[in-house]
This record gives structure tokens, C-alpha cells and sequence, in this order.
């Protein structure tokens, strides 16, 4: 397996990003240790904030939230997924798979020793963020689910996905920073569009950001399908607060948070905020409304 990694000076001088990168190998089946980095604030014997970013970001999407959730005394973890921002990128597409993602995830949480942790994932945040919720619910308070969903293969993925999977894998170029910004609500001034270019000093960094959108079921015998059902099936006991915040306006993730709310029973009975005038990437468009969001949760079911 060949590992890329994006040299340190592409990350010099990133606005409103004055976070020192900690650094964890971490392993899956078949791989070798991987660097991931991750951003580690606030009080380390807080309980912790997990923020999980999705595709083709990195935890730069979340520097609108980490200052106010460190302000009022929340541990705020978010790593780099591999492929991603400051982590190892394995140069070819097959070296990712879905089941890959959750494991080198799944090792940072066991490496950093964290429990009792609220999640927040967005985007692919999500669809790995909640098989690991589903896989080991002891280790998980509560949960915020954002723009995200759990497909199974078993449902249409719709015409705006597709178009985004195919767009992904035959592009000639893959513009990740105007990518991000055309997620958006509000628009992204030239050096936060450059921020999310960083990582990507070239087309053979992009392998994990290109491939991702193809890792998301889309047949019943995908192979992270059973997985993914299984998933659904402990996530129909997870009885632990359970949050959606959608945006209003994101044609990729509309709808999903309703089969979330309807079989989730931690879901039920709760005001389900939906987050106005934000596209897929609510963080770039309401970072301290989200923020506050999570605050005022777990303030309320702690």
C-alpha cells in the first residue's frame, strides 16, 4: 500500500485554524498503521464532543464550532479521516472500503480512551458515526445527526447522489475547495476555499475523496450491506438521546433524518431543530448555531 502524506507547510496560515495537530496510528484489516490527526481541546477530563467530518472536508469544516463548545466546558475531539486534511492518504481507491473507515475510527476512540461521548457527524461524519454508535452503544451519551443518513442499499439513493458518485469518479479535475463551496449557503471567501484545497497538493492525494461517494450502498448486495442493516437493527434499541439538525436546504440528505426520528426510540418525544438558511454543509453556513444546538442537548439530557 503506498501512503501519502500532504507536507506540513500546505496547512501554514489557515484562517480561524490556530489548532496544533495530535497524531494516532491507527489500524484496519489489511492495512498497515496509518497516521490520523485530530484536534484534542477544552478540559481533557471532560466529557467528550466527537465532531466528524464527512466528504471531501476535514476538521477545518468545524472551526466555527470547536471555540464556543471548548467556551462552555466541552472536551472537543475531531479527527481527520484517513484520506483526509492532515491524516495518511493511501494512493489507491481500493485501499478504502466503508468497513476501513470504521475501524481506523473505531481504533482513535480506543486509543484516546474516550467514552460517554456525544457525536456529531455530517456527511459520511454520519454514515460512520452511526455504526459505531450502532456497534458499541455503551461508549456513546447521546447523538447529533446532521445532513447525514445510514443507507442500506435497499432504498433509491436518489438522482442528486448519483450525479455527485458518477461526477466524483469521472471528473478530470476534482476542485475539492469550490466543491465544498458550492455546498454552501454563504460564500466562501478565496482562502477558505483554498483551506479545503490544502490537503490536496495533487491529484494522487484525492484517491479517499474521489472514492468516497462510491462507498455508500447503492444495491442490496453491496458489501457493506449487511452491516449497514445490522446497524439499523441496533439502532432501533439505542434508547439514549438522539437528535436530528438538518438544514433546509440540502437536496443530497432531504428526508433522511425521518426514518431516524421514527425508528430511533432515543429519537422520539424531542424537538427536532431544522437549521434555516444552510446547505449540505451547515457547519460553513451555522457553525455557532450548531454549536449551540449540541450545547443546550447535552445540557438538557445530562
Amino acid at each position: 500500500m503506498e501512503i501519502l502524506r500532504t507536507p506540513d507547510e500546505r496547512f501554514d496560515g489557515l484562517p480561524d485554524w490556530p489548532y496544533a495537530p495530535r497524531y494516532a496510528e491507527v489500524q484496519a484489516d489489511g492495512t498497515p498503521p496509518l497516521r490520523m490527526a485530530y484536534v484534542d481541546e477544552g478540559p481533557a477530563g471532560a466529557a467528550p464532543v466527537l465532531l466528524l467530518h464527512g466528504e471531501p472536508s476535514w476538521g477545518f469544516l468545524y472551526r466555527k464550532m470547536i471555540p464556543p463548545l471548548v467556551d462552555a466546558g466541552h472536551r472537543v475531539v475531531v479527527p481527520d479521516l484517513i484520506g483526509f486534511g492532515r491524516s495518511d492518504k493511501p494512493a489507491a481507491f481500493e485501499d478504502y472500503t466503508y468497513a476501513r473507515h470504521v475501524a481506523w475510527v473505531r481504533d482513535l476512540l480506543d486509543r484516546l480512551a474516550l467514552r460517554g461521548i456525544t457525536l456529531f457527524g455530517q456527511d459520511w461524519g454520519g454514515l460512520i458515526g452511526l455504526r459505531l454508535v450502532a456497534e458499541h452503544p455503551d461508549r456513546f451519551a447521546r447523538v447529533v445527526a446532521a445532513n447525514t443518513g445510514l443507507p442500506t442499499g435497499d432504498q433509491d439513493l436518489g438522482e442528486a447522489f448519483k450525479a455527485w458518485r458518477s461526477y466524483a469518479q469521472s471528473a478530470p479535475d476534482f476542485p475539492v475547495g469550490q466543491i465544498v463551496a458550492g455546498g454552501t449557503a454563504t460564500d466562501l471567501p478565496p482562502e477558505v476555499v483554498a483551506a479545503y484545497d490544502a490537503p490536496f497538493p495533487d491529484a494522487r492525494h484525492q484517491a479517499g475523496a474521489r472514492i468516497f461517494p462510491s462507498l455508500v450502498p447503492a444495491s442490496p448486495d453491496d458489501p457493506a450491506a449487511p452491516a449497514q442493516r445490522a446497524a439499523w437493527e441496533s439502532l432501533a434499541r439505542f434508547d439514549k438521546p438522539f437528535l436530528t439538525a438538518f438544514s433546509d436546504s440540502d437536496p443530497i440528505t432531504r428526508g433522511a433524518e425521518k426514518p431516524m426520528q421514527e425508528m430511533i426510540p432515543g429519537a422520539r418525544g424531542l424537538e427536532h431543530p431544522t437549521v434555516k438558511g444552510a446547505a449540505h454543509f451547515l457547519q460553513e453556513d451555522a457553525g455557532p448555531e450548531l454549536a449551540r444546538i449540541v450545547d443546550d442537548f447535552i445540557r438538557a439530557t445530562s
